[in-house]
């Protein structure tokens, strides 16, 4: 989906039912900065807002996720190609969510493995001092593998000002330690808030 476009889509649609920003988030009970977001393609409209949108820009959510208005003809091609985006983006960042487990998963046994030889193998200097440096290179391509997929599987969402981001490299090693399957502590790139960012697959 165009973010871009459906904002444009949104924007356009608002202003030419002679609607401020505040008055549609009034009507959607959201904020303002939440639509401003919305039409700068920085985030989508959460599902459960999706309908009442529509419902009062007057088009469907084909249209909406189309960035468009579109004539029957146009109507269930457009239907049938956004949901395989959506569920295709969503899979894909799943997929990736789960290789990047992997990775860490697999990095934590290579370490912990040479680590167990050194403690418990009569070995000499020279190979317990191979086998600790093997497990701090292990550790940290395992750490920056598995933090690189993991960064882009999906995105995540600013629990103060609603805005979906994905975290730049630096966010995300600032905040690496607080990442988990559903959400992490980042500073947001609009609000610049740190807060608990909740992860979504999709926009």
């Amino acid at each position: 989906m165009d973010q871009i476009k459906i904002g444009q889509f949104i924007s356009q649609l608002r202003k030419a039912k002679g609607m401020t920003q505040r008055q549609l988030a009034d009507e959607l009970l959201v904020s303002d900065r939440t639509i401003s977001k919305w039409e700068t393609g920085k985030g989508m409209p959460d599902v459960s807002l999706m309908m009442p949108l529509c419902e009062i820009l007057d088009i469907s959510v084909n249209e909406l996720l189309s960035g468009e208005k579109l004539s029957n003809e146009e109507y269930k091609k457009k239907a049938e190609e956004n949901i395989v985006n959506i569920l295709g983006e969503k899979k894909t960042n799943i997929k990736r969510l789960l290789t990047a487990g992997a990775i860490f998963l697999m990095s934590g046994i290579a370490v912990g493995l040479n680590c167990s030889v050194v403690a418990y193998e009569n070995l000499n200097i020279e190979d317990d001092a191979s086998l600790i440096i093997s497990a701090i290179i292990t550790a940290i391509l395992g750490i920056v593998l598995g933090s690189t997929v993991d960064s882009k599987a999906g995105y995540f969402e600013c629990t103060e000002c609603q805005t979906t981001f994905t975290p730049s490299g630096k966010t995300y090693l600032k905040g690496v330690i607080t990442v988990t399957p559903f959400s992490a502590h980042f500073e947001c790139p609009h609000c610049k808030k740190t807060t608990r960012c909740k992860r979504k697959f999709k926009r």
